[in-house]
């Protein structure tokens, strides 16, 4: 018996309810299953008849309603998906502004009639935080490596294994959400390095805020995991930090390399259209270096969200789990807070990266960068209507906070979209 079938064992208030052959658990009702602490507050705050839930319709979803949305197409290549619907494209291409905008998008409504447009989809862009979703990719690969048999286990792990953030998580300054339960207290602040948290809240703030820190955490655990394999769960931070010390920066840095962009091409993305080239915060820099920069397309990432969809990315479990970790229990920015969404369940991920040259007087500001300014968010939407699609947006307009511009395009995207036939 492995290690991971004694955690199985141990640990017995595991969920084992199965829908449709997966588990089922949160969003906001999943704190029994997930121990994510921020789920209870929300949970707590919905079921007071003296509280508003300030969230919009959409985010409320119980669990069981969180579905794969292209399981039936699971055995067609990516490729083949994605073969562009010309009369689509071209009501799309009406509404998309000119300059540097890149996008595709993918009307799964019917999942047997596939429609898919693109618009300079192969075009690169820094993709900012949405490339932390290749760090949460990384850590459930290493989950299935060290236990493919058990998805059980793996959870287990999830919910029980505590880690500190250490000098990882810094510095940032995104903040997470921290609720004592017992005394009921709810602060956002920054990661400290004595932070601890399971690996499932560290995902979630690696998600649901975008905390760069965090996302290192992970990135961290998922390398431990790799070296480590099934004596991972027994490491003591001893042996953590022995480790690191002790083994090479090189061979950290290639091993850390290697288990982020493994995963995407295992799954037919190519470097050139996605890879993930360094971490998210200084702190880490002290114990792995950087490889080849990062980069992202609108190609790779719709790539990456028709896999999740099909239930390929890694197995089935797994992607319906990333699936729920990316479904918005928070505030809605940029593409998602458009008005036309806000009765549509959205699975979200944003990211931006700026940089200014105030030489001469030029015109720069927070999100407006003059010399790059990359904004980029990809998005699953389901509606109560039944339409559904994905959309991957990357933009680099210089000069200008673009949210507001994306949250217009994706209103006009999705009156398109509802405009079709179902």
């Amino acid at each position: 018996m492995n290690i991971f079938s004694k955690i199985t064992l141990t640990f017995l208030v595991i969920t084992t309810s199965v829908i449709a052959g997966l588990y089922a658990y949160y969003p906001i009702d999943g704190y029994s299953s997930t121990k994510i602490a921020r789920l209870a507050r929300l949970e707590k705050i919905e079921k007071d008849s003296t509280q508003t839930l300030k969230l919009p319709k959409g985010a409320l979803l119980p669990l069981n309603c969180i579905e794969l949305q292209l399981t039936e197409r699971k055995e067609d290549s990516v490729n083949a998906i994605l073969i562009e619907d010309k009369a689509f494209a071209e009501k799309l291409k009406k509404v998309i502004p000119s300059g540097n905008y890149s996008l595709t998008i993918l009307d799964m409504t019917n999942p047997k009639e596939l429609k898919y447009a693109k618009h300079k989809e192969s075009i690169g862009y820094q993709p900012g935080s949405v490339g932390k979703l290749a760090v949460v990719t990384a850590l459930f690969k290493q989950m299935q490596n060290i236990c493919p048999e058990s998805w059980d286990a793996r959870t287990a792990l999830l919910k029980n294994k505590i880690v500190k953030a250490g000098e990882w998580a810094i510095y940032d300054h995104h903040t997470i959400p921290v609720y004592d339960i017992e005394e009921d207290k709810f602060v956002k602040r920054k990661v400290r390095t004595d932070d601890e948290f399971s690996l499932y809240e560290w995902l979630d703030h690696t998600v649901s805020v975008s905390n760069n820190g965090a996302t290192n955490v992970v990135w961290r655990e998922a390398l431990l995991m790799a070296a480590f394999k099934d004596q991972y769960e027994y490491l003591t931070p001893e042996q953590e930090d022995a480790y690191f010390k002790e083994t090479p920066k090189k061979e950290l840095t290639l091993l850390a390399n290697k288990i982020v962009n493994e995963p995407l091409r295992d799954i037919g993305i190519s470097k050139d259209e996605w890879r993930l080239g360094s971490f998210f915060t200084s702190g880490a820099n002290k114990f792995v270096g950087d490889i080849g920069g990062s980069i992202g397309t609108p190609l790779g990432l719709m790539k990456y969200l028709v896999t999740l969809e099909q239930g390929n990315l890694i197995d089935e479990n797994s992607s319906l789990e990333i699936k729920r970790l990316l479904y918005l229990t928070d505030r809605r920015i940029r593409y998602a807070y458009s008005s036309k969404l806000k009765d549509a369940a959205v699975y979200f991920k944003s990211g931006s990266l700026y940089s200014c040259d105030r030489s001469n007087g030029k015109t720069c500001g927070e999100y407006a960068g003059n010399v790059y300014n990359y904004m980029n968010s990809v998005a699953i939407v389901e509606h109560p209507n039944g339409k559904k699609y994905m959309v991957c947006l990357m933009t680099n307009v210089l000069r200008k906070n673009s949210a507001y511009d994306h949250m217009t395009l994706a209103s006009k995207i999705d009156e398109v979209i509802n405009s079709e036939e179902i």
